[in-house]
């Protein structure tokens, strides 16, 4: 409800520039969980096959070109996620899954249900096309010790390895080559890039930045763009967000006030292949 988390952050985005969405809530919050408090319920796993069979039922779920996964409210959920994925690509042998494994942050911990996280690791990552984790993420996904940024690639390796054809690290972190920036990765199987932007500080940093990063990615390569296009326009476009919002002075994310700068960003940073 209030805020920008999840599909939240995610929808609009990703509408502004061309795709058409079908938001399906895992969780109906009142807010995000990084407030003190909040309120609502997590969505019973049998409602998340229910909803996508009834679009099935009116002949339309042919027309779901891909499907985004993020935060997961419950371990039971997991498994139901990626049967629902199954059921698409029954109809639309070509839609593609990006799983963004929401575990944790490098200075939040986690912050899923029991049982989430290795709902992930064990199951949605196998299933993914592209999967896009934090640094927290990324060692749990790959099983590795990841404190440097050669280790982050090693990482990087181990996980294209285990089925997702395109892996985005959203954020290196504290294992970047400059804690000045802040940096992202993509691997396929052509090779590895690495992107640099300004690093925005906050008092308090803003939550949905990932699930903003996995919708305008996949909303980029929806529109034909290819994976070095996508994901520099998803950088820049990202930057765009987090300097209105640090300008603003606010804690949410400023998605609607960076509308303009979401479809053109002002910023051109650039990719390098670096493996």
């Amino acid at each position: 409800m209030y805020g920008y988390a999840g599909n939240k952050s995610a929808t609009f985005p990703m509408q502004l520039l061309g795709v058409d969405v079908w938001a399906l809530n895992t969780v109906q919050f009142s807010n995000h969980t990084q407030y003190a408090k909040w309120t609502g319920m997590v969505l019973p796993k049998e409602q998340i096959g229910e909803i996508v069979r009834g679009i099935d039922e009116i002949g339309e779920l042919h027309r779901c070109d891909a499907i985004i996964s993020g935060y997961i409210g419950s371990a039971d959920q997991v498994e139901e996620i990626v049967n629902a994925v199954n059921y698409v690509k029954q109809r639309n042998p070509n839609a593609v899954y990006l799983c963004d494994p929401v575990m944790g942050h490098p200075d939040k911990g986690c912050i899923v249900a029991d049982g989430v996280k290795e709902g992930l690791v064990k199951i949605a990552m196998k299933a993914a096309d592209i999967i896009t984790p934090n640094l927290v993420e990324l060692r749990e996904l790959s099983g590795l010790t990841v404190d440097n940024f050669s280790q982050a690639i090693e990482a990087v390796k181990v996980i294209l390895a285990q089925g997702p054809k395109k892996v985005l690290v959203k954020h290196l972190s504290k294992v970047g080559q400059d804690p000045t920036k802040f940096e992202m990765l993509l691997a396929n199987q052509e090779g590895i890039w690495h992107i640099s932007r300004p690093l925005h500080t906050f008092a308090k940093d803003p939550v949905g930045v990932g699930d903003l990063t996995a919708g305008l990615f996949m909303a980029n390569l929806l529109n034909g763009k290819s994976d070095i296009e996508a994901f520099e326009h998803t950088a820049n476009a990202v930057n765009e967000v987090m300097q209105i919002t640090h300008d603003s002075g606010l804690y949410e994310l400023q998605i609607i006030a960076a509308r303009e700068f979401i479809v053109n960003p002002r910023s051109h940073y650039q990719a390098v292949k670096i493996a």
